[in-house]
């Protein structure tokens, strides 16, 4: 460290969908010329083994706001290991099940507005409304690929991973919310997943007969409905965190029985998911904050960022951060450095455009992307 120059660079199209990488393979989405566009790239070179594409608007058919700064997908890919097929779900609510070992021929698909004809979302909090389209990364659990509809049937629902039937619907009707994932949980050795909807932190079940069943809901309601930050989970805690009316971090236990919030602090993660690592909380917001997992309280918070930013935590306790424009930076963990943030080398302004997808370290090889669709790889070791 610091990276040299790119191995590769590669243009994959617009829009805020991260990536993922499976042994040698690298998948991601991105927008241009009216459709999106499904990319396999080879990890080594950079080079496009297959590509497939289907008929998408820039944005969600009921989208509402902030045009200026999003459009194209915004969901990450999912991969599953058993059958080899690709998940992806596009802003206008495709979603569609690409075969990875055929080139990336599709399976199945099927579009939410189509089936299910879900509405715009409602106007929450206390300003303008505001609709995103589909951002949330569908889930592959056993046999089931999970994903956040958001209808009134269901806020999430279930579908057969090789046929894309349609198997259960949640409990919850909750419209659906704009963070990047679905998060497995175990409580109480029962398999759920957690969820911010619009409305609220929400349990479900995935234990067979009980698909979809609430365990609890925890009100949490952002202005624009910009609960962005996907939570994060360890053990049967849940940490979340918003900007705007809500500008808190909060951990909330879960039982079987119901949640229990454990603590909250005035601080907050606009669009970085929180990391939990060896009892400290990390995210970038501007700065980057390190709280205490236990207690919530501040241990340090440091460095100058923009509100676009993702982090990671490495196997010997440093953080890599990607945010702004392209900067890229290597700090220390509290376990290294415990009274104070300390950045350890900045690399600035790699990118044209703001650093919305969230970085990827594997393999020795960091996928830096941004909004437009511009992709770099550094290989940090010979």
């Amino acid at each position: 460290w610091p990276p040299s120059k790119p191995a590769w660079t590669i243009q994959t199209g617009a829009g805020g969908s991260g990536v993922i990488v499976t042994g040698d393979r690298l998948y991601t989405m991105g927008w241009k010329d009216d459709q999106d566009h499904i990319l396999c790239i080879d990890t080594a070179s950079g080079t496009t083994i297959w590509k497939q594409s289907y008929s998408c608007p820039p944005y969600g058919r009921e989208s509402e706001g902030d045009k200026g700064i999003y459009s194209g997908p915004s969901s990450c890919p999912s991969y599953d290991q058993q059958t080899g097929y690709l998940y992806t779900l596009s802003t206008d609510g495709d979603l569609c099940c690409w075969d990875t070992k055929a080139e990336g021929r599709t399976v199945w698909k099927v579009n939410f507005y189509d089936a299910y004809q879900v509405p715009k979302r409602p106007k929450v909090g206390r300003r303008q409304l505001r609709d995103y389209g589909y951002t949330t990364a569908p889930l592959v659990h056993g046999d089931v690929v999970i994903v956040e509809v958001g209808d009134d049937e269901g806020n999430l629902m279930g579908f057969s991973k090789k046929t894309g039937t349609r198997l259960w619907v949640s409990q919850s009707k909750d419209p659906a919310g704009h963070t990047g994932g679905l998060v497995p949980i175990i409580v109480e050795g029962v398999p759920c997943v957690a969820v911010l909807t619009i409305r609220n932190l929400l349990v479900a079940r995935l234990d067979s007969g009980q698909e979809g069943k609430t365990v609890a809901e925890f009100p949490w309601v952002t202005d624009f409905a910009n609960n962005v930050a996907t939570p994060a989970v360890l053990k049967n805690s849940i940490i979340i965190s918003s900007e705007y009316n809500q500008y808190a971090t909060t951990r909330i236990d879960v039982t079987l029985s119901g949640m229990k919030q454990v603590w909250k602090q005035p601080y907050a993660s606009g669009v970085c998911p929180p990391v939990i690592y060896n009892g400290h909380v990390y995210w970038c917001w501007r700065g980057v904050y390190c709280l205490n997992f236990e207690t919530g309280s501040p241990v340090w918070r440091g460095g100058v960022f923009g509100d676009t930013a993702s982090c990671i935590v490495t196997s010997d306790g440093r953080l890599v951060i990607w945010g702004r424009r392209g900067d890229l930076v290597l700090a220390e963990t509290a376990d290294r450095s415990p009274q104070k943030y300390t950045e350890l080398s900045r690399q600035k302004d790699l990118m044209e455009n703001d650093a919305w997808p969230h970085i990827v370290l594997s393999g020795g090889q960091l996928y830096c992307k941004d909004r437009d669709g511009n992709m770099k790889c550094f290989r940090l070791k010979p």
